[in-house]
């Protein structure tokens, strides 16, 4: 009797609640946010009934503020029509990779990294470190993350690419100024109910000992994954989970949303840009560069947005660049 309740059936009854459920989480989300929008508009009217049936001037400055806490908010809005990709409202899988650079490089890789969770963190998403190659000297070689979140796909996706740093170097003695580069990769997760084709002969898997947090099983026993598609060259990690079997199971995840990004975008781009080949993290293609000097700026050479508080946008205040590039796609 519960191997037939347990059947096909049963576990696609329960992928279809699942998606049910995350759907109507999606739409109460919207008419909370639209609820809400209405709510302060109204507080606004009522703030400039009150100013002008008093004639009370002081009210200017609250009005003027309100009222531009409702612009934001109706911008915000808009920027969300905008996500109307296939897979723009699933949780995202980003991974950072040091390039050219050396140390800078790595170090420039692990501030991406920070700058990227505190964005998550303001956003309320939820982040899960699954796999990270640490350098010995500095920074990190390469990290990745599961962001959960509505529409963590459809913001990050605009964060792909290659970011340039300039700045005087702390790791060199002389004071010089070093340009160094790191990328973002960005796929969305995928759900189960998607069929993505894998032969199991197209598979190498290996294991090797956990370098990072995770109990005490970390650096005693082989519960690493890392896993290579064989026809594209594609190689995916996973250290962070508790053991062998749940590490093998997430970087399966990870490597079936990136032949599935593999598959949607082979029709615009050269397969061997997509297969993980990162050396190419170098001069000429960088989305974005951050300055630090001789004097301070973010600009991104997509959308020729710019800011001049570099510490600000380090710290996670990515949403102007993220925006700009959206409605760039709209224009």
């Amino acid at each position: 009797m519960a191997a037939q309740l347990e059947g096909d059936g049963f576990w696609e009854d329960q992928e279809n609640a699942k998606r049910i459920l995350k759907e109507k989480k999606s739409v109460e989300n919207k008419i909370e946010e639209y609820e809400n929008l209405t709510t302060q508009l109204e507080d606004v009217e009522t703030l400039i009934e009150m100013a002008e049936e008093e004639e009370d001037a002081s009210l200017i400055d609250e009005i003027k503020e309100s009222y531009e806490g409702v612009g934001c908010k109706v911008e915000d809005i808009r920027i969300k029509t905008l996500l109307s990709g296939k897979y723009d409202n699933h949780n995202a899988i980003i991974s950072v990779h040091a390039g050219s650079g050396g140390t800078d490089a790595q170090d420039w890789a692990s501030m991406l990294l920070r700058m990227y969770t505190r964005w998550c963190e303001d956003k309320k998403y939820k982040v899960q470190l699954l796999d990270m190659q640490d350098d010995v000297e500095a920074g990190i070689k390469s990290a990745t993350l599961l962001v959960e979140g509505e529409y963590a796909y459809g913001y990050l996706k605009t964060e792909k690419g290659v970011h340039r740093i300039v700045r005087i170097s702390p790791f060199d003695s002389s004071g010089r100024r070093h340009t160094s580069f790191s990328s973002l990769d960005v796929m969305p997760e995928i759900d189960d109910d998607v069929t993505v084709e894998i032969d199991p002969e197209d598979l190498r898997i290996d294991t090797y000992r956990s370098s990072g947090a995770g109990g005490q099983h970390v650096n005693k026993t082989d519960s690493a994954i890392r896993i290579t598609h064989i026809p594209t060259n594609v190689v995916v990690t996973c250290q962070n989970e508790r053991s062998q079997h749940q590490n093998k199971e997430m970087a399966m995840k990870v490597l079936k949303s990136k032949l599935l990004e593999l598959k949607e975008q082979e029709h615009k781009e050269n397969l061997k840009e997509l297969q993980g080949d990162y050396s190419q993290i170098t001069w000429g293609s960088q989305i974005r560069s951050y300055v630090f000097h001789p004097y301070t700026m973010v600009k991104d050479h997509r959308t020729n947005a710019e800011v001049g508080n570099v510490q600000s946008v380090m710290d996670g205040k990515l949403d102007y660049f993220i925006n700009e590039k959206l409605k760039l796609k709209d224009s």
